[in-house]
Order: structure tokens, then C-alpha cells, then sequence
């Protein structure tokens, strides 16, 4: 009653701001009618994205909607993506700011949320060169088949002990990823240190990122700050952050601490170089909050998105076995019998492994909805005219699934990949995982090797069944999760050591 008794004392306030909000109607995207103040909010559903798809499949490509006061730009077909992502990659390549973003960037003093500035280019030349360059790919390989190798015996130990029991995959992934992540970007070995509950780390991920990726009416109301307040949004977005930040102080004190050899190579030992040495070159000074930026994208989007990715892999494997046997059957031909392990020279040797991740891609984009765009000038997408300072949202979801792009959308077919000449690297617009142009992933590569060792490992070394009673149809296939959607049933398979 609280909520509503604010929201009739701010309606004339709300109305008023709503009329500046508008853009003018020439030769504007069509789009559902909204409702006065709040817009089309009402029309969405739990999952953004899919909601999106719907009202797409009425309107268009190119869509105006409104979210509360403010006008946003849905864009749903790869010629549409293409505009925006190459034709116009300069004038919108910024960001909005929202409240959740700026949270959790630290004041947008990250990569992945910065607005278009001198900022954005000095982190993002920083993180390339720190962490995602060909060199450091390369010299963080070791880590990447360490703990892969670390993954198999935790699997083999579990099939050993309890030859019929399942293994829950999400939580066996999750460790993965983030020791990995965790390692290379900030020198910190989990399983070695004692203030990280493993167990822990997964549920942190998960609710950071779903508190990021969170609506919070002061984005679309001029005084939507008020309910947030009142409807408990602000508590439970600072709440989320404070978790967050102490896990952030407790790897920097740990790191400190600790001390690192003379040649410093993860990305909090170059950055507390970087803040307690003046810069000679330029005014960028790189800041605490710099560095907590870096670190939260690195952390969130590293470990998320790699192992949210492997995880609908290996569930649609599962709802798919003629395509687990065949892509099995491939590697163990390839790779040959009774290795002892698994390393980054054997991903180039099976193909059809790639063709299954990018058909994943596909139906299961990490984030549906790209980052946000904001752009910085007029410009003319599929002719319509976008407004400067238009919030720009691409539907990847609707992409993957588009008939005009891929036949039987629908179905899990890995072989439509095959000699198609689509990836998912940002040059052909049927496939944006990692997004395209000046705002494209910067770990990309990184992300990838890990997605394909692991899955390369858990499927040379192991046959996996569903549990016992259990039939495809019984697969959960729900999803969760705000901005990253993840699988929302934990998925528990059978492991078996291979026998040759």
C-alpha cells in the first residue's frame, strides 16, 4: 500500500518528465503502445529476452519500446545487428549508466560498462595487454591444463567411490572456471588459500550477477530511487555488492600478503604498480576503484559466462546422445587411446567439437540481450531514424533462432556449421556470443580455451548417463538469471571411466 500511496504522489512529477522523454515520432521504429509513465514494462514477462522475441515476431527487426520514461531500441535481425555493431560501431559504442551497472563497476571505472571515454580505452589497453594478449594466452596455458587436470580427478574420484551415483556438473564447472579466472587474473590459488569456501563462490557469482543485470525503477522513473527504497531494491543491490567488495578485499589483502615473485604477472600485481607509481604520459591515473572494476569484470563475466556455456553443452549432449556418441567417438579416434592427459595442442584436432560449442552458442547466448548501447549521435538503422543518447538492446536470442538465418531453428543440429563459413567471433552477425566491434569481449580467446578443454576432458575420459529412472524427456530445461542465463535446474550426470 506504501508503494502505491508513493507512486500517486509522484504520477504528476513522472508525467511531466515523461513528455521530455519522448522522442519525436518521424520516421521513428514501430512498436507497441504503452501505457502512460510506465511504457511497455507491463508486457514484459520474467525473462526479458523472450518477451522481446515475442513482440518482435509482431512488429519487426527494429522496435521503440519504452521502459518507463525511456525510449529503447530493440533490434532483432542480424542486418540490424550489423548496422549498429560495424556501420555505426563508433556512434554507439557507449554505454547507458544504470544503477545496478555503476554498483557494481565501482562507479563505472570497469571495461565491459564504461561509457565511451578516455577511461574505457586506458582500462580496456590495460586488461588487453595485462591479461588477454596472445603472450599471456599463451603463458597462462599451464594453469588452464592444471586445473583441468584437477577436474578430471575430482570426476574419476566420484565415479570410483559411487560408480552409480551422479555428479552435479554446475558445481564441478563453477569450481573449475573460477580457479581458473581466479588464477591468471589475480594470482590467487583457491585451493591453497583458506578464506574461499569453493562451495561458496558459485552462489556469489550467480547473485552478483543477477543484482547487476537487476531492473531498478531510478533507471526509468525520474524518482524511481524512492521505490526502489521502499520496495527493498536498494537494500538488496547494496547487500549483494558488500559481498562482493569483501571478496574482493580479502584476494587484494591475500595477494599483498603473500607476496609475488619480481615478475609480476597477473593483473592486481600490474595495477598497484600502475596506482602507486605516477603515470608519467598523459592524465589517466589508474585508482583503487580501477582496479575493483577490473576485477569484477573479469570475475563475473569470466567465470559465469565460461561456465554457464559448458554446462548447456553438456545439456544438450544429453538431451542429444547420437550427438554425444558421435562427437565421443571423434575425439577418442582423434586423440587415440589411454592418454594420460588432455592439453590446448589437441583442441585444434577436433573440429566437430567447435561445431557443437558454436550450435550451442546459438540456442543458449550467454547474455541473450548484448550489453547495452548508447549512442553518441543521430544515426539511421534499417532506415528508421535513432535518436542521440538512444539506448540500443540486441536480441541474440532472436538471432540464433531466426529461420531466414538457420533452418530448423529450433533443433540442436551441430552439423549446420559444417563448411559455413559463421563463427562466433564477431564478423558474421547470425552469432554474437561475445558481441562485435570496439565493445567486443575482450576475453574471448581466453574464454573459449577454457570451454574447450574442459569439455574436451569430460568427454574423452568419461561416458556420461542420465541418473537412474531419468529419461531425456525429464531434462529440465527452465532457465535463470537476469543478465546471464543460466541453466536453473542443477544437471546431475552418470560418469563412467572410458574403457578402451
Amino acid at each position: 500500500m506504501s508503494i502505491f500511496i508513493c507512486f500517486l504522489l509522484l504520477f504528476p512529477l513522472l508525467l511531466i518528465f515523461s513528455k521530455k522523454f519522448l522522442p519525436s515520432k518521424e520516421k521513428l521504429p514501430p512498436g507497441p503502445t504503452g501505457l502512460p509513465i510506465i511504457g511497455n514494462l507491463h508486457q514484459f514477462g520474467r525473462f526479458l529476452h523472450k518477451s522481446l522475441h515475442k513482440i518482435s515476431q509482431e512488429y519487426g527487426p527494429v522496435m521503440l519500446l519504452h521502459f518507463g520514461v525511456v525510449p529503447v531500441i530493440i533490434v532483432s535481425s542480424k542486418e540490424g545487428a550489423e548496422e549498429v555493431l560495424k556501420t555505426h560501431d563508433l556512434e554507439t559504442c557507449s554505454r547507458p549508466k544504470t544503477v545496478g551497472t555503476g554498483l557494481f563497476t565501482y562507479n563505472f571505472k570497469d571495461v565491459g560498462f564504461a561509457p565511451f571515454g578516455e577511461n574505457w580505452r586506458e582500462m580496456r589497453k590495460i586488461m588487453v595487454l595485462e591479461l588477454f594478449s596472445q603472450k599471456k594466452l599463451k603463458s597462462f596455458r599451464y594453469i588452464r591444463e592444471e586445473e583441468s587436470e584437477l577436474l578430471v580427478k575430482k570426476v574419476s574420484n566420484s565415479a570410483n567411490e559411487k560408480p552409480t551415483s551422479s555428479v552435479d556438473l554446475r558445481k564441478v564447472i563453477f569450481s573449475y572456471a573460477a580457479s581458473i579466472i581466479c588464477r591468471l587474473a589475480f594470482g590467487q590459488n583457491f585451493h591453497e588459500c583458506d578464506f574461499v569456501d569453493m562451495e561458496r563462490v558459485e552462489e556469489l557469482v550467480l547473485e552478483s550477477e543477477t543484482n547487476l543485470g537487476s531492473l531498478s525503477l531510478a533507471d526509468f522513473f525520474p524518482a524511481g530511487w524512492l521505490i526502489d527504497r521502499i520496495s527493498g531494491q536498494h537494500s538488496r543491490l547494496n547487500k549483494a555488492f558488500a559481498k562482493l567488495t569483501t571478496f574482493f578485499e580479502h584476494v587484494i589483502d591475500d595477494h599483498l600478503k603473500t607476496g609475488q615473485p619480481q615478475d609480476h604477472s597477473d593483473i592486481i600485481s600490474v595495477m598497484l604498480d600502475m596506482i602507486n607509481k605516477p603515470n608519467k604520459v598523459g592524465s589517466f591515473k589508474v585508482t583503487d576503484d580501477h582496479l575493483r572494476g577490473v576485477m569484477s569484470d573479469v570475475f563475473l563475466a569470466g567465470v559465469n559466462a565460461g561456465a554457464i556455456t559448458m554446462i548447456w553443452t553438456m545439456t544438450e549432449l544429453s538431451r542429444h546422445p547420437l550427438v554425444m556418441k558421435k562427437l565421443q567417438e571423434k575425439i577418442r579416434a582423434t586423440l587415440g587411446p589411454n592418454k594420460e592427459r588432455i592439453t590446448e595442442e589437441d583442441l585444434e584436432k577436433v573440429e566437430y567439437l567447435k561445431l557443437v560449442i558454436e550450435e550451442t552458442f546459438r540456442l543458449h547466448p550467454p547474455a541473450p540481450l548484448l550489453l547495452p548501447r548508447l549512442t553518441m549521435s543521430d544515426i539511421k538503422i534499417q532506415g528508421y531514424n535513432i535518436p542521440k543518447n538512444t539506448m540500443i538492446q540486441i536480441n541474440t536470442y532472436t538471432i540464433g533462432r531466426d529461420p531466414k538465418n538457420y533452418t530448423k531453428p529450433e533443433e540442436f543440429i551441430p552439423e549446420r556449421f559444417v563448411d559455413n563459413p559463421i563463427e562466433y567471433k564477431g564478423k558474421h552477425f547470425e552469432l554474437l556470443p561475445f558481441g562485435s566491434g570496439r565493445r567486443v569481449c575482450p576475453g574471448m580467446a581466453t574464454g573459449i580455451a577454457m570451454v574447450e578443454l574442459c569439455l574436451l576432458s569430460l568427454l574423452y575420459f568419461f561416458d556420461w548417463t542420465l541418473p537412474e529412472g531419468m529419461t531425456i524427456k525429464d531434462i529440465d530445461m527452465e532457465e535463470d538469471g537476469s543478465f546471464v542465463i543460466a541453466k536453473k535446474v542443477p544437471l546431475e550426470l552418470v560418469p563412467t571411466l572410458h574403457r578402451w
